[in-house]
């Protein structure tokens, strides 16, 4: 009996807990108790959000406020017994996020006290070096992304392994600078992982395999310039063997099969020539079956598409290759030459394709006209480069040229078309212009100003059934002599699948801050290289997005001498071709300086 009476008194103890919480048909009589969140930042890119389970709770609910001035926005739903979310962000927009919890019931929600974002996010930088950490490999010289931002490919064209294929004897250093490519795989939100060491079947002394890099969209295809290879061979798969053609230039198709890579085709020129670089640029469509290849000292003086190969007549002219997928087996598709073909033009020094791989932007940096705008005159060579890009559409598997385009104001050696990019539907144009003058900061400044010699510049264009217009003028929120904001030789304009965010590199950019959008004015390290993200609204007005630096910032890196963006431009890669540290692998000490020139990449 006394039992009984115990257990009566524990039941209507529970019945008037209960009804704290739940009123007349199951429905709670107050929202929870409001939960207390805590922030903790991770590389690689991570939020990891930790809070105590509240009482009465039906879910949960994530707030973001990204620039900590728009107002809070639901980033997230979670069940009533989670206790803690990693998210991963894009951090350049996110240096003021400010966040809160909602604990939620029928009756309502309990808002957390706001947690906010601070500091310059150094610590959630991620950090990549290749598994064979060596002083002068220029890891980082070339970058490129898969869509989705989980596959990143690097070029290290300074490697010196004979090692031939794939996962090959990484610590042979016998053959000086025939270069690899490292390919990295995301598995988990910020855990990243070396998927394979990629070298050609038949590795050349000096051949700088990896100088550029490309990947299809799903990141299953890699396409690897090696511009200095000196094979006798021409076209596809060609033999190897005989007399040496120096810096011929040679181009490698790697495909993945599971999480296995194996050498696809082997591409030479079809005219292919001592000196050519064949392989000085490399881009790919989304799906991987259109591959251009640029050759900046092929020496053809022939015009258009498909015209006479043979002709040798013109140094440094330069020349682009499109070469076309059907299954495995690969074909050239067209030989494209400029519209206005000059000895030292160095047609080819950057290419892009559109997703479809139906739109080819090629620049020419030290193409001389002085027109401006679209279509103007080309027979004019009275300003020594000032570069143009040459714009060409693919109907029927049939080549031509769309636009010639050159900048709005003229620089002597301005270099327009250093670096370019397209969006996916190829209507958005990004021309790196690495030798602009102009002091001009930030969005459509005064680009008459001739005062800051090789600031460089970006120019931004529109593409529709009408043709191209010039959409905006872009500058270094810092802007200073010799930054060369657009790098020339580097890969340093990158664009979002859909045009809206761009991120450009400037390598010479002389900021001692670390992380996000710290000190600006600080030039206390030379050369330590800077790269800039812009983003645009809706309405088409482009705005600043991020000045972003290395996490272990120090003089002479070039870092923003590459650059690459996922598909929704959620990830940035940045490469660093000079970071000295000895670390190996992903997020090793980036203290260590033991390996000069080695270098490093950087994840945004």
């Amino acid at each position: 009996m006394h039992r009984v009476g115990r257990r009566i008194r524990h039941l209507v103890l529970l019945a008037v807990m209960a009804s704290l919480v739940v009123g007349c048909g199951g429905t709670p009589a107050a929202p929870p108790v409001a939960p207390v969140l805590e922030l903790q930042v991770e590389d690689v890119k991570i939020f990891r959000f930790t809070w105590t389970e509240a009482v009465a709770e039906a879910g949960y609910r994530l707030l973001e406020d990204r620039d900590g001035e728009s107002g809070f926005v639901q980033i997230a739903t979670l069940p009533r017994d989670a206790t803690s979310l990693a998210l991963e962000v894009f951090l350049p927009s996110r240096v003021n996020a400010r966040y809160r919890l909602q604990a939620c019931n029928a009756a309502g929600c309990s808002d957390s006290p706001v947690v906010a974002v601070s500091g310059s996010l150094v610590e959630a930088i991620g950090f990549v070096k290749a598994s064979n950490t060596d002083a002068g490999d220029r890891f980082g010289a070339s970058l490129a992304l898969s869509a989705d931002g989980t596959t990143l490919a690097v070029g290290a064209p300074s490697e010196g392994s004979s090692a031939p294929g794939i996962d090959g004897d990484q610590d042979d250093d016998a053959l000086q600078s025939a270069g690899a490519v490292y390919v990295f795989v995301r598995t988990a939100a910020g855990a990243w992982s070396q998927q394979a060491y990629v070298k050609p079947l038949h590795p050349w002394t000096l051949g700088r395999f990896g100088h550029a890099v490309a990947l299809s969209a799903d990141g299953g295809t890699l396409a690897v310039g090696s511009n200095r290879e000196s094979s006798p061979a021409v076209g596809i798969d060609g033999d190897v063997a005989g007399a040496i053609v120096t810096n011929s230039g040679a181009a490698h198709v790697f495909r993945r099969t599971g999480a296995v890579w194996s050498q696809e085709v082997y591409l030479k020129a079809s005219n292919a020539g001592a000196g050519a670089q064949f392989g000085s640029s490399v881009a790919l469509s989304s799906d991987g079956d259109t591959l251009a290849i640029g050759a900046i000292r092929e020496r053809s003086a022939a015009i258009g598409v498909d015209a006479d190969q043979s002709d040798t007549s013109i140094d440094f002219a330069g020349a682009v290759y499109v070469f076309a997928r059907a299954g495995s087996a690969w074909s050239q598709q067209a030989y494209v030459k400029a519209s206005n073909t000059g000895a030292g033009d160095r047609f080819g020094s950057s290419v892009a394709l559109s997703g479809a791989g139906d739109v080819l932007a090629v620049g020419a940096p030290e193409e001389a006209s002085s027109a401006t705008g679209i279509d103007g005159d080309q027979s004019d060579d009275s300003v020594p480069a000032a570069g143009a890009v040459y714009v060409f559409a693919r109907t029927d598997g049939a080549w031509s040229q769309e636009a010639y385009v050159k900048a709005t104001e003229i620089n002597e050696e301005g270099l327009f078309g250093a670096t370019v990019a397209l969006s996916a539907d190829g209507a958005t144009l990004a021309v790196g212009a690495s030798g602009e003058s102009s002091a001009a900061t930030g969005v459509d400044g005064d680009q008459t100003d001739a005062s800051a010699r090789y600031a460089g510049a970006v120019y931004v264009l529109s593409r529709d059934a009408d043709g191209l217009t010039h959409q905006a003028y872009l500058k270094a929120f810092n802007t200073e002599a010799g930054a060369e904001f657009g790098a020339q030789f580097g890969y340093a304009v990158a664009l979002s699948a859909d045009g809206a965010r761009l991120a450009v590199g400037a390598p010479f950019e002389n900021g001692g801050a670390s992380g996000i959008d710290a000190d600006e004015t600080d030039t206390t390290a030379a050369s330590a290289g800077a790269a800039y993200v812009f983003d645009r609204s809706a309405g088409g007005t482009w705005s600043r997005g991020g000045y972003v630096k290395a996490s272990n910032t120090s003089s002479n890196r070039f870092y923003g001498f590459a650059v690459a963006l996922a598909a929704d431009g959620a990830t940035l890669a940045v490469g660093a071709p000079l970071d000295a540290s000895g670390a190996v692998g992903v997020g090793g000490d980036q203290a260590d300086d033991s390996a000069p020139a080695s270098g490093g990449v950087y994840l945004y």
